[in-house]
């Protein structure tokens, strides 16, 4: 993981457990890197994380993929969606603060809500796309 992805990290970090209705959502603050054992649902864990070059001649910057997970184990899909309705609202074009690097562009590509029949939870998936810059 790239400095800039790990500032990253803690920033949305810190956006998402500092939001109210998320963390009404959510029963409490519980926001995971990796989620302990027998924690109550539902929660969000971050998941699979990428970084690549986006630097130009005179620029060093990253461009930085990662995934959030939403489990619930609520009956539908109402929960799965309400959840990630607010944590687009809150991350989509926000302009998080970086220490030493400036954001350029935060978005969402990606989000799937579905139920998963092996563990019997709903899941949501939400893959976003990030550009950072040096400063």
């Amino acid at each position: 993981m790239t400095q800039a992805a790990a500032e990253l990290q803690k920033a949305i970090f810190v956006t998402l457990g500092s939001d109210a209705v998320l963390v009404a959502l959510l029963d409490g603050g519980k926001i995971y890197d990796h989620a302990p054992a027998h924690v109550a649902f539902p929660y969000i864990t971050f998941g699979r994380s990428n970084a690549f070059d986006w630097s130009t001649g005179t620029e060093s910057g990253d461009e930085q993929i990662f995934t959030l997970h939403i489990w619930s184990k609520a009956q539908g899909k109402k929960e799965t969606l309400a959840i990630m309705e607010q944590v687009k609202a809150l991350l989509h074009g926000a302009p998080l603060e970086l220490a030493g690097f400036h954001l350029v562009s935060i978005r969402l590509e990606f989000s799937e809500a579905r139920f998963d029949e092996d563990l019997s939870v709903h899941h949501g998936l939400m893959r976003f796309r990030a550009l950072t810059e040096a400063i």
